[in-house]
Parts: C-alpha cells; structure tokens; sequence
C-alpha cells in the first residue's frame, strides 16, 4: 500500500476510532454493491463517523490527500447513487451510526434528526411526538433520511404533502472542504438570499454531506381510509383521481396506479397476499386521511366510489373495514419492486408526465416497444397522483434475461423520448447516480446542464465529493 494511503488511513482511524474504518474485503462488501446488485465498486475503506464534527474531519483528510468520498446512507439507491466505481480510489462515508433524533418541537411541527436516522424511525419519533411525517416508500425500513433528502425521494403522499424537498426546513451540511454550514433553523419564513438548502437536496451527496435536517411534520390522522378500485384503463383511472379530488380535496393522501401484471407477479412471490378484485387489468389504490376525529371520511369516500361504479369510471370498489385490512392493501403495492427484483433484473425506466398525458403515453409506448421488441412484457405501476410511473419491462417468454437486458439501451431511447416528447421527465423521484448521467446530457437542455456544472466547480472544485454522478 503507497505511504500516502497509509497515511491517509491512519488520519481517518484518529478520527473515527480504528473499528470504524473498515478495510478488509467482508467488511467493505455490503457497501459496495447496490441494492439491485446493478452497480459494482470497490473502496479503499469504508468510513463510519458517528457526529457531523468527525464527518467534518474525515472530509477535512480526504481533501488534504485528495481522496474521493462516497456519501452512503441506506444503500438503497436504484441508480449506484452512493456505490464507488471499481477503481478502488474512493472513501465509502458511511452515515449510518449518525442515528440521533436531536430535538422534537411540537409547537413549532419540527423534528430535528442526524442524516443516518432510518426512515421509519423518523416516522416514529413524529408519531411519539402526537405529529406525523408524511414520507413514506417501501424502503423506509432501511433507507436513511440524509439520502432521502440527498435524491428528492417522492414516495405514496407526494399528491398531498410533496416531495422531500418539500419537508425539509433547514440543514446541517459539511461541504467539500470540511466546513459546516450550520443551516438548521426551525424557519418556514427566511427570506435572506439564496434558498441554500435547496442546493443540497436531490444533489446526491455531489455538492455537500448532509448530516442533519429540521423536518416539517403535520397533525395526525385521526380518520383513515384505504381503498381499492379496479378500472377499465388508465383513461378511466384519471377519471377516477378527478372525482375523488373533487369529492375529498386534500384529504386525498395517495392515488397509487397498478396494473394486473403487477398483482400477478407480486402474488406468484408472495402467495400470502390475497387478490383483492381478481381478473381487472387495471387498480388504483387509495388512501385518505383526515385529522378531524369526527370526519365523514369514511363514508364520503364510500359514496364517491359507488357513483363511480354507478357512472362506469370504476368496474368495482372495495374499502378496508380495518386497519390490517389497509396495511394488507398497502403490503401488496409496496412489494412490487422487491417481487421484481426476485424475478429477476428487468429494464426499468422511472418517469413522470403531466396526469392528463400519462393514458397517451402508454398507448404510444406499448405500440413502439410492441413493435421494436416483440412479446415484451409490461410491469406498470406508480404514483398516478403525482404523474409519477415505474414503467418497468420484463421479456418474452422463452427469452433469456441477459439477452434481453441487451436490448436496455433500445428500449430506453423509446420510452425516454417518448417521455421528453410529451413534456414529461426520464426521472422522476429515482434520481441520476450513475445510471442516468448520460440521458441527463441527452435531455436537459445545455444551459441547465452548464449551470449544474458551474454549481458543481464552485461548491466542488476537486471533484471529491461522488465524483462521476449527476454531472
């Protein structure tokens, strides 16, 4: 091993304590390869701080020896966001032992939590508090509030409470000189400058570490309502979402879309799940919530689906009569990605549109794929609330999966352009990381992506911080 590295490992063990620099190839695995077993890398160590001040240190040494740092929360990426390239020069920064909830301020609706805090524990500690934090996604359980806020994570209740960036009040980030702006004011109103903040969320760890955040939380449902209705097609679906936002307003948490493939698949992996409207081609899955303790929710949302059964933009309706019913509901749509990843690696494509154009898409896309792939298969489920669609492909039957993940590339340039063609995104709430660098060229305009750039040099002028992401 050359001096310099020597000497570089021996700074950050002072800093972190030797335990937490980890080294030999065991420890270092399960921080090399990304969830989807997509992205590969390799680390010359995996570092662990356990406060923002030691972050801050461990930066401080990789800039004096010129060491590229890797932020990593949960490792949940679906893009190699936080997995290192497989040069072996990079730093894994690993926030995980950064697990404090710091502060709870119940007047003020905040929650003060470090970067490493698990999603779910973030959810609970609102909860404990008598408030509630609205995002939520079928990685909460392992996926870190640090990367959520570092990728713009979208989730179930965007329709109603938005993106992460919408959640987050202020932040506590190192930069890539190991200064930390200390940003983390319980402020809705700050209007003195540049909103820095939002610099850093949805950068993905390439302009800043973030270590903590100030989060927004919101009174607790006190009325819930969970539904599922099947629909002719996706035409009918958006006319489904219109009805109920116009009979519930922003009661309306959720409006999750799925087609048969979907519960098929899901169900063949997990035969525990019941199918709770057999034989329909298409569903949405509903979820309400009304902090008033004695709302009309319930039966409100009962009576919009049966006169949509009544008008034909619903086929058939059932509502949960419990709270396990809800979660079975729920429990089905949110293990769709993990039923694919058992399948196998398909070609998945992350996109939003405007919901009046999602109907046009699909029709077009179905006919372009149908005829550059013949038999592909189509795996389509996704936020319909928000314009936000997992379009996912499997292949034909009797076709080898490597043989069609061959065809990625094809099938990217149609679903994507087809996607930019209609004013739409080619990432929707997935982020860039290493997967999407290339169509960020393709499709941003050159303007946006010069500035993106010039943002970069300024913040990052070593390009230490996950080099060759985003930009």
């Amino acid at each position: 091993m050359a001096e310099s590295a020597v000497s570089l490992l021996s700074s950050l063990k002072s800093i972190v304590g030797e335990a937490n620099v980890l080294t030999e190839v065991a420890d270092v695995a399960p921080y090399v390869t990304d969830w989807r077993d997509a992205f590969h890398g390799r680390a010359r160590a995996v570092v662990r701080p356990g406060t923002a001040a030691e972050v801050a240190a461990v930066v401080r040494a990789c800039a004096e020896h010129r060491a590229p740092i890797v932020p990593q929360g949960g490792n949940t990426s679906l893009c190699g966001g936080a997995t290192p390239h497989a040069n072996g020069s990079e730093i894994v920064l690993s926030l995980a032992r950064l697990a404090r909830v710091r502060a709870v301020d119940v007047a003020n609706a905040t929650l003060t939590v470090e970067a490493g805090v698990p999603l779910v524990r973030v959810q609970e500690a609102a909860d404990e508090a008598g408030l509630f934090f609205p995002l939520s996604l079928a990685a909460e359980g392992s996926c870190t509030i640090g990367g959520n806020l570092s990728t713009n994570a979208g989730g179930t209740a965007v329709l109603r409470y938005g993106n992460a960036r919408d959640l987050v009040i202020g932040l506590e980030v190192v930069l890539a000189d190991g200064r930390v702006w200390e940003g983390l004011k319980g402020l809705r109103k700050d209007n003195t400058g540049y909103d820095l903040r939002q610099l850093f969320v949805g950068s993905e760890g390439t302009l800043g570490i973030i270590t903590a955040a100030v989060l927004k939380l919101f009174p607790k449902a006190r009325v819930s309502a969970t539904a599922f209705a099947a629909v002719a097609d996706v035409d009918a679906a958006v006319g489904l979402l219109a009805e109920l936002k116009q009979a519930l307003g922003d009661r309306l948490t959720g409006f999750e879309l799925i087609s048969r493939e979907c519960v098929e698949l899901t169900r063949a992996r997990f035969p525990a799940f019941a199918d709770p409207l057999p034989g329909q081609p298409w569903y949405a899955l509903i979820q309400a919530d009304d902090p008033a303790a004695d709302s009309p929710l319930a039966r409100q949302l009962e009576a919009t689906l049966a006169a949509a059964v009544e008008n034909g933009t619903a086929r058939d309706a059932t509502i949960a009569q419990s709270e396990a019913q809800g979660a079975a509901l729920w429990a089905l749509r949110e293990h769709i990605p993990e039923a694919q990843r058992r399948e196998g690696r398909n070609i998945k494509h992350d996109i939003s549109l405007a919901v009046s154009r999602i109907p046009e898409f699909l029709r077009e896309a179905e006919a372009r794929l149908n005829a550059a792939l013949p038999g592909v298969r189509y795996v389509i489920f996704g936020h319909l609330g928000d314009g936000n669609l997992h379009y996912n492909l499997s292949p034909p039957p009797g076709v080898a999966l490597e043989a069609f993940r061959s065809e990625t590339a094809r099938a990217n340039r149609i679903v994507y352009d087809l996607a930019v063609e209609m004013g739409g995104s080619f990432s929707a709430e997935h982020g860039i990381g290493q997967l999407k660098r290339e169509e960020l060229t393709r499709y941003k305009a050159e303007i946006e992506v010069d500035l993106m750039r010039r943002i970069k040099r300024a913040l990052d002028p070593g390009n230490l911080l996950n080099p060759g992401k985003v930009v």
